[in-house]
């Protein structure tokens, strides 16, 4: 019972849960589509407490015929990033880098589960997030389960409000890689998006 107070606890502290409804123009939304070239994948992110060991948000990163990141009730927001109802578009390999990172601090860690999937299977999550709709505060497990469920492969995900639950099951199903994220930066965690310039990153990557 103990832990289970801890965690939920966890869930309405962490700031990674305290969103509102949000709608970006449509101009914004296709300006933004990113494919990335890697396999269809659905990328489970859990962030966990390093005081406690509690889960404080879940979300899923989704690359089907374009990448987007699940955010239910998240705080990460930028202006070069468009959003629909916790759902983030134009997901590149530098906003995938930023977002990581700007859970990731002395407090808390990231669990990055990626599991591979059929096309179909990627464009069907992608469907469901995009229809869920606003999340309520401390519901993210909850809708993230709601959506892995429905996918071929994880229908005995149960849905849970807890983060770390979740984690723990897909940590169970057959393919999926595991990695733990940890970073050591202030617990304000607004600075990483307050510094993040996407056209310095993009330079910095070009050649020569």
């Amino acid at each position: 019972m103990r832990k289970v107070l801890a965690a939920l606890i966890g869930l309405v502290l962490l700031a990674g849960c305290a969103a509102d409804p949000v709608w970006a123009p449509e101009e914004a939304v296709q300006a933004a589509q990113y494919r990335h070239p890697g396999p269809p994948r659905v990328t489970l992110f859990t962030m966990v407490s390093n005081e406690t060991g509690a889960g404080g948000h879940s979300s899923l990163m989704i690359n089907a015929s374009q990448r987007v990141i699940w955010d239910p009730s998240g705080s990460f927001h930028h202006d070069t990033i468009p959003e629909r109802n916790d759902l983030l578009y134009g997901i590149t390999p530098a906003v995938a880098d930023v977002y990581t990172r700007y859970h990731a601090r002395k407090t808390w860690h990231v669990i990055i589960q990626e599991l591979d999937v059929t096309p179909e299977a990627a464009e069907r999550a992608f469907a469901l997030a995009q229809g869920y709709g606003a999340v309520p505060n401390a519901y993210c497990a909850h809708s993230t389960s709601a959506i892995l469920r429905q996918l071929p492969g994880l229908e005995g995900i149960r849905q849970t409000m807890l983060p770390v639950k979740l984690a723990e099951q897909i940590r169970e199903v057959p393919g999926v890689r595991e990695r733990v994220l940890h970073e050591y930066d202030s617990d304000d965690n607004s600075r990483v998006l307050e510094d993040w310039d996407p056209a310095r990153f993009a330079l910095s990557q070009s050649p020569g």
